[in-house]
């Protein structure tokens, strides 16, 4: 319990009459301040037993109009007290607004002598996104000399998620998958916990492998095996170069691909397969953490997926790849020979004017500025660095879109190596672009190229590649090419 003034004031009158009662030889005076004191302590006994009883008869709820909200909308929050009788006390309420909202009004009420409920709304946005937990309402009772401040009522949670893709499609010329990203099994049998299979004993085999409930069950000694445990060690490389940002605010190429990036990783973190992400800009790598089981690490994966935003293009090259992907020219093919190679080769022609020479030379000419040109390509380096070391056994999941076909096709060549499988997850620009479904059939050609893409890296070996796009804006593009395939039979 807090004095107030006046509680102060009081006090302080007992201390001047017991004061004057001293100086004066007055005793009367010294009874009186003892009255005083005898009354201020009363007050407080009286004080206590009234707020222990408001305080038993107070329910006070806050509560929002809904528990999940995207970032940046606001929704109503509801503060509300009743007391099953009024109280002598004046009560005041203050809610208890998470940090991370933002509300204009204050979020307050009050009951006084004779008042027994009410309530208050107020509009509160939220900017943040995470889970917000309210703290409980704080409650000031006074009766004007005393006062006290407790906690109590409800207090809720709103889980804010990031704005974004709703209607996430993830699958193979417009089929979807069914099987959570990143699930696998061992595959082959040993040291493990999960039981694979019974088998007699064989010579070789330790004593310790023996199942002697088995043994004693069946009469002759039995094994008793177990799958093997295994880690499959998984690296998502995530591009959020300048193209990654095509697509309306929220729900752009990179908003979508981030979605699934954080799902691959949280189910590889929830098999226990050590994880890893490499994150690609215009400049080169922009992230690197190597595949570890760590939760810390997970934790530094979920936090730079969510930050991730598009870089800046210094070269506009965004806009040369787009006209490039409107034409219709298939892109060039190449082997595992590099720039080096190819300028090599044209030098060991020498300066002969032999035909054979003549034909050969534009050739190599031209392969070496291909390949200069791939590996200057931020994604395909970015995969070289990563593969430079021991990989084996490594899972590279690469997620970008569809506007460097050529690059893209070397990296994935490049990210299969040493018997490595790759998973692409691509995002059909065409699905992105505000104004793409403006000519559906054009967009449809568009969304049949892209699936000549995808469908071409899935047919290289222990690649799979798999479309990621709106699900309406997909079966829009899909409906339409299904309606004029009936009319051109018809």
């Amino acid at each position: 319990m807090k004095p107030t003034r006046r509680l102060w004031a009081v006090a302080a009158l007992a201390a001047f009459l017991a004061g004057v009662a001293v100086v004066t030889a007055r005793p009367l005076l010294l009874g009186g301040a003892g009255l005083v004191g005898s009354w201020i302590v009363t007050r407080q006994y009286r004080f206590y037993r009234t707020l222990e009883e408001t305080v038993d008869a107070l329910a006070i709820e806050q509560s929002a109009a809904r528990a999940g909200v995207r970032t940046g909308e606001t929704v109503p929050v509801t503060l509300s007290a009743r007391l099953a009788a009024p109280s002598p006390l004046a009560v005041a309420i203050e809610g208890g607004l998470p940090t991370a909202a933002a509300a204009d009004d204050s979020l307050s009420l009050s009951l006084d002598p004779t008042t027994s409920a009410t309530t208050r709304t107020v509009d509160v946005t939220w900017p943040t996104a995470g889970h917000h937990r309210f703290d409980e309402p704080t409650v000031t009772a006074t009766d004007g000399f005393l006062r006290e401040t407790v906690s109590l009522g409800t207090a809720p949670t709103v889980t804010v998620e990031p704005r974004g893709p709703r209607t996430i499609h993830v699958g193979e010329g417009g089929d979807r998958i069914t099987m959570a990203y990143g699930e696998h099994e061992a595959g082959r049998l040993g040291s493990g916990i999960e039981p694979a299979e019974l088998r007699e004993y064989m010579p070789g085999d330790t004593a310790d492998r023996i199942d002697w409930k088995a043994t004693a069950r069946l009469s002759t000694p039995h094994v008793r095996e177990y799958e093997a445990e295994t880690d499959r060690r998984t690296l998502l490389i995530v591009d959020h170069r300048a193209s990654l940002a095509t697509g309306r605010p929220d729900e752009t190429e990179l908003d979508y691909l981030r979605e699934v990036a954080l799902a691959t990783a949280a189910s590889a973190h929830r098999l226990g397969d050590p994880v890893g992400l490499r994150t690609v800009g215009d400049e080169g790598i922009t992230f690197r953490l190597d595949p570890t089981t760590t939760p810390v690490a997970y934790d530094r994966i979920r936090r730079r997926l969510l930050d991730l935003e598009p870089t800046a293009d210094p070269s506009a090259a965004d806009e040369i790849g787009r006209e490039s992907r409107r034409r219709r020219t298939p892109p060039l093919r190449s082997s595992g020979f590099t720039a080096a190679d190819a300028r090599a080769k044209r030098i060991g022609l020498g300066d002969d004017d032999d035909r054979f020479a003549a034909t050969l030379r534009p050739f190599y000419a031209a392969r070496e500025g291909y390949r200069e040109r791939i590996e200057s390509d931020p994604l395909y380096g970015t995969v070289r660095r990563a593969h430079s070391g021991n990989t084996e056994g490594l899972w590279t999941i690469l997620f970008t879109d569809d506007s460097r076909p050529a690059e893209l096709r070397e990296t994935v060549k490049l990210a299969r190596g040493n018997g490595n499988s790759v998973l692409v997850l691509l995002a059909p620009t065409v699905l992105y672009e505000p104004d793409g479904l403006a000519d559906v059939e054009d967009a449809y050609d568009r969304y049949v190229e892209f699936e000549d893409l995808r469908r071409d890296l899935a047919r290289m070996s222990r690649v799979t590649a798999l479309e990621v796009g709106p699900q309406d804006r997909l079966s829009t593009v899909l409906s339409d090419g299904r309606a004029r395939a009936r009319g051109e039979r018809a």
